[in-house]
């Protein structure tokens, strides 16, 4: 994996293994007392800190997945498994909202009864065991994206406590069972959106879409307007895994511009300008015979090679995202 995910990845690994037995023990405890006092505010953050729970597994699976080395049959090595287990949490969290709104629904015109004292004191304890998890992951933070996502899941589930122990007292005064109801509802549909949001950014890195914060067009004009430089094509920019951008491209060479310099001169100014690291450049006297397929062929053809005659050397770095730079 990248500099940015090993980055303290013995501490993030400790961090997360012991926020995940608080959280994975405390799920149990909150899906029994959800079904003890029937509140289905409960189940309903009990379904939100399950997110929690799989977030910290994933987390710490592709810690240590991530370190498997690539081999001949995964080049790329296992750093995808993080976007894999991330799409199947969104489709998971989307059966189970859908479950909670629907009992919801018949709650509203079956009202149960909840008892409060039990319901305040589970979402009580909750709250004890998200304050815990947060302090344990607020130190890898700001070194590791897992466990920046695996503290930000935590976060929102404790807003969700707060509002399930808001509805408990707010029971245990009026005695108005639909508020139970009422605080599942907004769980649900709070938890809805960040599920799409999640769906969509992992559906954008298995499609290989441009990441988030690169603008193709300004890397495009980039590498065209350089010295030397007499266009640019094949030109593609996706992530293996959060974090891990690489680009690929075809430039074709001015006359007077020496293919290795260029090389080195563009792989400077993709680092400085747009932090792109992972960077594959294939030089070629003239424009092959893919130049302008690129929107037709899409990544298909990232990394392939082609002889037109000419002496190959390869320019590229040390990661197995790079495919190797050519210059013909």
């Amino acid at each position: 994996m990248s500099d940015t995910h090993n980055h303290g990845a013995g501490a993030s690994e400790s961090q997360l293994k012991k926020a995940l037995a608080l959280t994975g023990t405390f799920l149990i405890v909150e899906v029994a007392g959800g079904l003890w006092s029937g509140s289905l505010a409960l189940l309903s953050d009990a379904a939100h800190m399950l997110t929690d729970v799989v977030a910290l597994a994933i987390a710490l699976l592709a810690v240590r997945i991530g370190r498997r080395p690539a081999d001949d049959r995964r080049t790329f090595g296992y750093a995808r498994f993080e976007i894999l287990a991330a799409a199947f949490n969104a489709l998971l969290l989307f059966a189970v909202a859908g479950y909670v709104l629907y009992e919801a629904w018949r709650r509203f015109y079956e009202p149960a009864e909840v008892q409060s004292v039990a319901m305040l004191v589970v979402a009580a304890a909750g709250l004890v065991i998200n304050l815990v998890s947060m302090r344990l992951l607020s130190a890898g933070r700001d070194h590791s994206l897992n466990v920046k996502g695996a503290y930000l899941e935590v976060w929102a589930d404790l807003l969700g406590s707060v509002g399930v122990i808001a509805g408990a007292v707010l029971i245990w005064l009026t005695g108005w069972l639909w508020v139970d109801t009422l605080v599942a509802v907004a769980i649900g549909l709070w938890v809805l959106p960040r599920t799409w949001v999640l769906l969509g950014e992992s559906a954008h890195v298995l499609l290989e879409g441009v990441p988030r914060g690169i603008s193709l067009p300004e890397v495009r004009s980039a590498l065209a307007e350089h010295p030397g430089v007499a266009s640019v094509h094949e030109l593609h920019v996706w992530s293996l895994t959060s974090g891990q951008i690489s680009l690929t491209a075809h430039i074709v060479n001015a006359p007077q511009a020496h293919p290795q310099e260029l090389l080195v001169q563009l792989r400077a100014m993709l680092a400085e300008r747009f932090a792109l690291h992972h960077t594959t450049l294939q030089v070629e006297a003239q424009a092959c015979e893919l130049a302008g397929q690129e929107h037709t062929f899409g990544g298909a053809h990232r990394g392939h090679g082609h002889a037109h005659g000419s002496e190959q050397t390869h320019e590229h770095g040390h990661t197995p995202d790079e495919r190797g730079a050519h210059v013909h």
